[in-house]
């Protein structure tokens, strides 16, 4: 966009506030995952915020910001202390009030709870290395498609001790295990999904699971009852539920005043639900959540880009997703319809670039990058930059575009650069479809 169309754009979003304080249509910005893939993610994202807070749209009635998660309940999981430095609630796991609230809800000294464990890329770089990982449980991640650099990770992953994958498919990564733990899908299950509203939804099983078949709670309180810690878990969802809310309790996400009989009501409920209250529909509309009561813009200064710092190319890699599949493609490749919209990976360029590398539309090519190569067939589009090239990482073997991404993560967020790798685009039938990798410079 031009700095016209940005100062046109921000000029609709203040109307729409405008508008939203009044009572009429509001304006939101929303983001996704696209410019949180970067190694400068953070400073982008922190950017929008401050955008909504000089637009007045957060605390604003139909107004505001948010940032969609790339998985159905991903915002819910992060709620629930599903990160390596987080307890229920938004809470930090080396906050000494949140350990001891914690604890006392587990019924387990504080010393018990772990301090921060490692991010995620930074996990699956130690697998198999001297001083690192040797055993893995993995629930429900295709890691061999969707981490980056995944050829390191699979190597990683054949090196281990011990893998054990729980999955209702056989997956790239399953199919790698020693030990495989088929679980429930969606519609065999119990539990709660939290959107971006905040608002927390149950859900419950539409099907009968297949034989054999169990729930993770179960396995994990199976794997507690192995390891002499059968008190502490339990496989009913009420009851984990329950246990949630009394964890949650006073933090960010807070869920203390919610069970399943307000879940199963006529009125929606939104968190921060404080035990005692009705919820909280809509943030920010008295107060920020500061001492002084106002909102505060955090700047953001430009920095060099990771990728200025190695070979040049002449072209940068974009991955992402297609319409008809999702994630690493573990469930929408076995759909058949789904295969045969998409039945394998697609290069996407713009015919100037193509025309210029002599390639014409469905010619198999070969990507070349610093970390391997991945081989896809052509896909001329004028909707894409000329400097730009573009591949799904939903397929694996040779299609899978996280063959090409390296290791470079945001060093606040800890989030893979997905979106900016340098990369070389060859026709299969070139003398250069053959040459060595890209090297990285320092």
């Amino acid at each position: 966009m031009s700095p016209r169309q940005h100062c046109a754009t921000a000029r609709r979003l203040a109307a729409g506030a405008r508008s939203g304080a009044a009572g009429g249509p509001g304006a939101y910005v929303l983001t996704g995952r696209g410019i949180e893939q970067h190694a400068d993610g953070t400073d982008t994202t922190t950017a929008a915020i401050n955008l909504a807070l000089l637009l007045g749209l957060p605390g604003t009635a139909h107004s505001g910001y948010g940032t969609l998660t790339g998985q159905g309940n991903g915002q819910g999981g992060r709620e629930h202390g599903q990160k390596a430095d987080q307890l229920p609630g938004y809470r930090k796991i080396t906050d000494p009030a949140a350990r001891a609230h914690v604890a006392a809800v587990w019924g387990v000294p504080e010393a018990v709870i772990p301090g921060p464990g490692l991010p995620a890329v930074e996990l699956l770089a130690s697998l198999g290395a001297p001083g690192g990982t040797r055993g893995l449980f993995v629930h429900g991640a295709n890691i061999a498609v969707s981490a980056p650099d995944a050829s390191t990770v699979i190597a990683g992953l054949r090196s281990l001790d011990l893998l054990v994958v729980s999955d209702f498919f056989l997956s790239e990564t399953a199919a790698m295990a020693d030990i495989v733990l088929p679980v429930l899908q969606w519609a065999e299950e119990e539990g709660t999904v939290t959107n971006l509203e905040g608002r927390v939804l149950r859900r419950r099983a539409a099907v009968p699971p297949p034989a054999g078949a169990r729930s993770e709670l179960w396995i994990l309180q199976e794997l507690a009852r192995l390891l002499a810690a059968p008190s502490l878990f339990s496989e009913d969802p009420e009851t984990m539920f329950d246990e949630l809310a009394r964890a949650s309790a006073g933090g960010i996400a807070d869920y203390s005043g919610l069970d399943y009989s307000v879940l199963d009501g006529e009125d929606p409920a939104y968190w921060p639900y404080p035990a005692g209250s009705t919820g909280t529909p809509r943030l920010f509309l008295d107060a920020f959540a500061h001492p002084a009561g106002r909102a505060l813009l955090v700047p953001v200064a430009p920095r060099p880009h990771a990728a200025g710092a190695r070979a040049p190319a002449p072209l940068l890699l974009a991955t992402g997703r297609l319409l008809e599949h999702y994630q690493s493609g573990t469930q929408t490749r076995r759909v058949p319809s789904l295969l045969a919209a998409q039945p394998a990976a697609r290069l996407q360029l713009h015919p100037a670039t193509a025309r210029d590398l002599g390639i014409a539309q469905d010619d198999p090519v070969v990507v070349t990058s610093a970390s391997g190569e991945a081989r896809a067939l052509a896909d001329l589009t004028p909707d894409i930059r000329q400097d730009t090239v573009f591949l799904a990482f939903h397929y694996p073997e040779a299609g899978s575009a996280n063959l090409l991404t390296g290791s470079t993560t945001d060093p606040v967020s800890g989030m893979p650069e997905f979106k900016t790798t340098p990369v070389r685009v060859s026709p299969v039938s070139s003398p250069a479809a053959g040459a060595e990798r890209l090297e990285a410079v320092a």
